[in-house]
């Protein structure tokens, strides 16, 4: 990462590092009983979201995970994962509506308006995926995830900023729904989600490093 920073004094107020901390969460992740858990295919995002929530542990496994479109595919992969302790996931479903202890959520992320930057790039990292079509020369980012309501929100968040991003109404799959952004929006978006992570540090570099290797191929 390129910058290091204190860890946010309240992590329920509107910072860019909790706004896409609870990207994260809210992509992969839960909040249960006296637990907040996030996880990444990224080692320095790991490290990034401990320091942001303050965790003193990074749990590293191997994952065989299931394609988002198609079960019957898996992939192994390492997995990372970071665990916050104590009253947070009991917070977090109260002031941002997220889901506890498998009650659905609603989502309340109104907080983090002023960044919605980081928030979506914590949601596309969390449950997003990039695709190069070769095809139809283009890239695909869609959003997968089992929770609809969780998705819905990711589409009001797209709704919102100022660059325009139309996409699908959800499609059900296998491992829940799914909906993507039209491919002629995606550069626009995938330049204005990763903009100035070089000077906030707050990004996956795999994530970012795909999707710009994706948008150089095709013709723009």
């Amino acid at each position: 990462m390129s910058i290091q920073s204190e860890t946010p004094r309240d992590l329920l107020a509107a910072h860019p590092e909790t706004a896409y901390f609870w990207g994260r969460v809210a992509g992969d992740g839960e909040c249960e009983e006296g637990c907040v858990t996030v996880r990444t295919t990224d080692e320095t995002a790991a490290r990034r979201l401990a320091a942001i929530a303050g965790a003193d542990q990074i749990d590293r496994r191997i994952l065989e995970r299931e394609y988002a479109h198609d079960t019957a595919i898996t992939r192994k992969a390492d997995e990372y994962v970071v665990q916050v302790l104590g009253d947070l996931a009991d917070r977090a479903g109260a002031a941002l509506g997220l889901p506890f202890d498998g009650q659905p959520g609603g989502y309340r992320f109104d907080v983090f308006a002023d960044h919605d930057r980081q928030l979506l790039r914590g949601l596309l990292e969390g449950c997003g995926t990039v695709c190069f079509k070769s095809d139809a020369g283009a890239v695909g980012v869609s959003f997968v995830h089992e929770d609809e309501r969780l998705l819905r929100t990711v589409q009001s968040v797209l709704d919102r900023i100022p660059v325009d991003s139309p996409h699908d109404d959800l499609a059900d799959a296998s491992s829940g729904y799914w909906f993507g952004v039209d491919d002629d929006r995606v550069p626009a978006l995938g330049e204005w989600v990763y903009d100035g992570t070089d000077e906030s540090g707050l990004f996956a570099p795999s994530r970012r490093r795909k999707l710009r290797k994706s948008l150089d191929r095709i013709d723009r």
